[in-house]
């Protein structure tokens, strides 16, 4: 047999595993009511649990997925800012579980109607590299939480981290409840391909294409959690010094690898030396070293730091200003550590591939603006980003940011503030996403509200929308519609006064 046969062969098993994992779940699911709140918050625990309980494990694979990525960093993103959203999740479950009553006033003659969120059945979430705890633990408590199974696709990026998932789930889950997949890109493509209940995707729009497309084919309704271009507003009145310390650290967090993470800058013309000054003072001290820093985040692979090299020195050679800060007696980039400088780019035209694609790396661009109604057309020329920022204070010009703009969250005076209540809602808008999830936004994103109408009237409601039609229901229908015309025309009259 050839390899190309074998590879074949290989895939086939590899999908029938997983439509049979698919088929276990779903079979538990039907054999079973809906699970109650006791089960719901058990399933919660016990995920926290598997986090909670080998946090160390956990936090040392990432770090040999990524070659340098700090403890304390996948400590405090991957683990502690995980904790919170599913304290909130838990601790509300029972109250969104609530039916809802409907038509009060016709109980009193026998007819009855409600709305009951109920659990859609078995959900599938595609994980990403950046983030690969965080982003799976989260969707998947928001699903037991909404009364589902769940079947998690890792990240064959950071393999080290999908492998210790795998291994560590069955024991605080049977596979009924939850599984998870490893393995590469086909696997993905077959798993996206699944006839899943809802399928839930976090990664790039390029990808979540791809995604959305597999899921068309069995009609699965799909949560996408992309990302683009985030853009960022130094206001006219803004304090530059501080504005840039906050947005030099914000680009920096997880290596700029955050979907999240600021962009593009945007700052008053008269101000874009200052700004940049400052920039590049922050990073220089926060980083006196940075091939041997065990605090600056690698590239998370060959691809991705050639990527990004490959924007800057794509910049560079259609005529861009490029700083990079370079300890002394370092050279970077550095393909060993995969490594590379934080740089700041300016005089960044629209030929230039960095203009478009999102960098995932340390690297901003600086533009400058005449008017503020100059930044915001900027910005609605490219597509609606995951979040848009702000800096400088709550005025006008803020209020008028936010209303001529489009992005799936807005953040002011800090990075990803729109993130910090653990029951807003979080997901992008257009290309940056659909759907949103974190707190009651998450258990409605697994949720389908299901209405049910009961009537023990002594006659039928509807049944004149059957046939025969008398003279008396022609004349009824005429009324109405006399009546609804009336009452339109009288607004529309108000409306031009």
């Amino acid at each position: 047999m050839s390899t190309v046969d074998e590879r074949i062969d290989s895939r086939r098993d590899e999908r029938a595993a997983m439509r049979a994992a698919l088929d276990r779940q779903r079979r538990a699911f039907d054999a079973e009511e809906p699970p109650s709140l006791a089960v719901r918050r058990n399933r919660i625990d016990r995920l926290m649990a598997l986090l909670l309980d080998n946090t160390d494990a956990f936090v040392e694979a990432m770090s040999a997925d990524y070659g340098t990525r700090s403890q304390a960093a996948s400590l405090f993103t991957e683990v502690l800012g995980v904790v919170p959203v599913v304290e909130h999740t838990r601790r509300h479950v029972g109250q969104w579980m609530r039916t809802t009553g409907l038509l009060r006033a016709g109980r009193l003659v026998g007819l009855r109607a409600e709305v009951q969120p109920t659990p859609l059945g078995v959900v599938g979430i595609i994980g990403p590299w950046n983030f690969p705890v965080n982003l799976v633990v989260l969707p998947a408590a928001a699903a037991f939480a909404a009364g589902n199974r769940v079947m998690i696709k890792m990240s064959e990026i950071t393999g080290h981290t999908a492998a210790l998932m795998k291994e560590l789930a069955p024991a605080y889950f049977v596979p009924a409840e939850l599984d998870v997949v490893t393995g590469g890109p086909d696997i993905a493509a077959e798993f996206a391909s699944l006839p899943f209940d809802h399928l839930f995707f976090t990664g790039s729009p390029t990808i979540g294409t791809r995604v959305q497309r597999a899921a068309a084919d069995n009609l699965v309704p799909v949560t996408l959690e992309l990302g683009g271009k985030n853009p960022v507003v130094v206001a006219p009145t803004a304090d530059i010094e501080r504005s840039a310390t906050r947005i030099a650290q914000a680009r920096m967090v997880n290596g700029g690898q955050v979907c999240v993470c600021p962009d593009y800058v945007l700052v008053p013309e008269q101000r874009v030396e200052s700004f940049v000054d400052a920039l590049l003072t922050r990073w220089r001290t926060m980083f006196p070293t940075i091939v041997g820093n065990g605090d600056y985040c690698s590239s998370v692979n060959d691809a991705n730091f050639d990527r990004v090299v490959g924007l800057i020195d794509d910049a560079r050679a259609r005529g861009a200003t490029v700083h990079t800060v370079v300890p002394a007696g370092e050279s970077l980039p550095d393909r060993s550590t995969r490594k590379v400088g934080p740089t700041v780019i300016c005089n960044v035209t629209e030929d230039m591939r960095i203009a478009e694609e999102e960098v995932f790396g340390p690297v901003l661009t600086v533009v400058g603006y005449r008017q503020l109604g100059d930044a915001i057309d900027q910005i609605n020329h490219r597509p609606a980003p995951l979040v848009a920022y702000w800096f400088g204070p709550d005025g006008a010009d803020f209020r008028t940011f936010v209303r001529r703009t489009r992005s799936g969250g807005v953040a002011r005076n800090d990075f990803a503030a729109q993130m910090i209540p653990s029951d807003a809602p979080f997901g992008g808008v257009g290309r940056s996403g659909m759907g949103a999830y974190h707190g009651k936004a998450g258990f409605d994103a697994f949720s389908h509200y299901r209405t049910v109408v009961g009537s023990d009237l002594p006659f039928s409601i509807t049944g004149s929308a059957a046939p025969p039609f008398g003279a008396s229901l022609r004349r009824g229908a005429e009324l109405r519609l006399r009546m609804a015309r009336n009452r339109t025309r009288r607004r529309l009259k108000r409306g031009r006064r």
